[in-house]
């Protein structure tokens, strides 16, 4: 199934050290009172690019030789894998190019920009901008930088886990957005490597759910994208995914699809009851324990994944609740 040790999860703990500072985790009285559980936000959206994506590009890119390095690096990103790339980059002063689709929304854009990477938009999806990274990797020598499908990527994504284990010991279940699995697979493989009894929930947005529908035809499928506030969770896990299909297949406990309706609510619930902005993707676990009946009792961490939202977004949602 996948190759990846507990071993290499500690070897990225160690590589990323200098770029990537562990997150805070926050008790929740509003949501352990509405759910009858213990609920602990793990921040993710506290890096300095806005989301979780620093620990695993950092890892990728600082495992990578030097002449590799030299001749750049690219990606295909909704956005905040990019910003971690670009972010990285520019750290260590290496050309950086980030191929995106038109459905990144315009703050992401600006972001990338700001991070003075090459900015590339193709096409209407990931599969089209990642299409666009294979012929920079062949024209130009630059190393693709996956956004999810890559060892080094979950062995970084894997450290939140050992953080949470040190903060929140005696967790029962651990909530994670779900997209193409690179969050999914690096946490849930050191949660079971350490504890099997933990539930893994992944959560995600009804429409354009790739992965689910992928486990449930049992093979990686292509879906039409569309409008999703929960817009980081878009984008294909590619039809010769090798490992985080698996890998999410063997260690995800429960997969669930939450209404639009709910993602909004949970965005709400979060500003208004801890005065955080968080993208809408982080919102999705807000949104499903919101209307969670079988939490009583337990100690539950919720990955609050990025923070990347447009102002406008948050300005209609605001005008509309």
């Amino acid at each position: 199934m996948t190759s990846l040790s507990f071993r290499e999860v500690w070897e990225a703990k160690s590589r990323i050290a200098s770029f990537v500072q562990s997150t805070p985790i926050l008790y929740s009285e509003p949501l352990s009172e509405r759910t009858g559980a213990r609920v602990h936000l793990k921040l993710e959206h506290t890096h300095p690019t806005g989301s979780f994506k620093l620990r695993g590009a950092a890892n990728k890119i600082l495992s990578l030789p030097e002449e590799d390095l030299k001749k750049g690096v690219t990606t295909f990103s909704t956005g905040n894998h990019g910003i971690s790339v670009a972010y990285i980059a520019a750290q260590l002063g290496i050309p950086c190019t980030v191929c995106i689709s038109n459905r990144v929304p315009e703050a992401k854009v600006n972001r990338l920009k700001k991070l003075q990477a090459g900015v590339e938009i193709v096409g209407k999806s990931q599969d089209d901008a990642e299409a666009r990274c294979t012929e920079l990797e062949r024209d130009e020598g630059m190393t693709v930088i996956k956004p999810f499908d890559d060892r080094e990527i979950i062995a970084g994504q894997g450290t939140i886990a050992l953080e949470i284990m040190e903060q929140c010991p005696d967790v029962d279940e651990v909530i994670i957005p779900l997209s193409g699995g690179g969050l999914l697979s690096g946490i849930a493989f050191v949660m079971k490597s350490i504890e099997p009894s933990i539930l893994v929930t992944g959560v995600t947005m009804q429409k354009g759910a790739v992965m689910q529908e992928s486990l449930a035809k049992g093979k990686p499928v292509i879906l039409e994208e569309s409008y999703t506030l929960a817009d980081s969770l878009l984008g294909g896990i590619g039809t010769e995914n090798r490992y985080t299909f698996p890998m999410t297949k063997a260690f995800m406990d429960k997969g669930v699809l939450v209404e639009e309706a709910h993602i909004e609510e949970g965005l709400i619930f979060t500003l208004e009851h801890h005065k955080m902005v968080v993208e809408g993707a982080a919102a999705t676990g807000i949104g499903h324990l919101l209307h969670c009946n079988d939490l009583q009792g337990k100690n539950v961490v919720v990955v609050m994944t990025g923070n990347n939202i447009d102002h406008q977004a948050v300005t209609d949602l605001l005008a509309k609740s």
